[in-house]
């Protein structure tokens, strides 16, 4: 375990998770990218913090039972009143999850402005940001603020993963112009940024994924990576650009896949001393050799999670295994 801790900001939804079969029951799971990304880092032996609006639900209790279990830091919980966010997953025929959210006034998105550190406690090296909470109101605005100042302030390295929810996200009429804007303007913050070759699709339907990303990579992040499921993932650094394959595995479902990748790629940036002041130089300055390591922990933590049902990252002596 490192002294230093990874702080991620964003949402816990309940998974309604379904067996297999038409009329099969449904299973609540506790889940939601920002915390799924906390509890990979936890599990890997990374010092993980939540901020998150947790409510006191029978969800909630739920929720922090959860985070306790695999050693998040409680610091940055906030007591809600209001309700948890739900989400009902369904699966294709190759088990990829897709999700009906329940979201309606519920606790993730409520952020006051005394809700958030101003600032993060010395001991954080890196704050990590994304998902539903970077872009729903009246939250949006105050995680926005918070990686702004936090960037001004110059001690921690900012990471940010999209996660596009076209349904929940899009304007009324369809349109994901403002959330494209919002993006863009997060990836310009940042210094590291994980995204799917499908939320790139969502964004920029016209363009190749490499493509949106390699101009991402012009616009500030030290570090852009690029993942694509099955296929493995795409890292564009300054000193190097590197692809690397996923391990071949036999899937379960495909929940929490990215968010263990993410979650393994902070702990892998951590454990080389890469995150803290003055880490976004250190990444960029990355060679082909160590950036295709660290993105080879990242697809070898995602195929471990492919391989369960339900969000459920590795921990380091499955992933240690595993890269032999």
């Amino acid at each position: 375990m490192t002294t230093n801790l990874i702080t991620v900001v964003g949402e816990n939804i309940i998974d309604l998770v379904p067996d297999q079969g038409d009329d099969a029951p449904y299973h609540a799971r506790a889940g939601g990218s920002p915390a799924n990304i906390a509890v990979s880092l936890a599990k890997l032996g990374s010092r993980a913090a939540l901020a998150a609006r947790v409510s006191r639900d029978v969800f909630g209790g739920r929720i922090r039972t959860r985070l306790a279990e695999a050693g998040v830091e409680n610091r940055y919980l906030v007591d809600a009143a209001e309700p948890s966010s739900l989400a009902v997953v369904t699966f294709d025929e190759e088990r990829r999850a897709s999700y009906d959210f329940w979201l309606n006034g519920t606790a993730d998105w409520q952020w006051r402005d005394n809700d958030l550190p101003n600032p993060l406690d010395d001991d954080v090296v890196a704050l990590h940001i994304g998902s539903l909470a970077a872009y729903l109101s009246p939250g949006a605005e105050a995680i926005e603020q918070m990686i702004a100042r936090e960037g001004y302030r110059g001690r921690v390295t900012l990471s940010y993963d999209p996660n596009i929810r076209p349904t929940i996200i899009a304007a009324p009429d369809g349109s994901l112009d403002a959330a494209r804007v919002r993006t863009e303007r997060l990836v310009r913050l940042v210094d590291v940024v994980k995204v799917s070759d499908e939320d790139l699709g969502w964004l920029y339907p016209d363009s190749p994924p490499e493509d949106a990303a390699a101009e991402w990579a012009e616009n500030g992040p030290a570090l852009v990576v690029v993942t694509r499921g099955g296929q493995g993932a795409l890292a564009i650094g300054r000193a190097a650009t590197v692809t690397v394959s996923a391990p071949k595995v036999d899937v379960a479902d495909t929940i929490g896949a990215g968010d263990s990748f993410a979650g393994a790629l902070l702990h892998a940036l951590g454990v080389r001393g890469l995150l803290g002041p003055g880490g976004a130089d250190r990444i960029a300055g990355l060679d082909e050799a160590t950036l295709t390591e660290i993105i080879r922990t990242a697809t070898t933590a995602a195929a471990l999670t492919c391989t369960r049902i339900g969000a459920v990252p590795p921990t380091a002596e499955e992933l240690e295994v595993a890269l032999k």
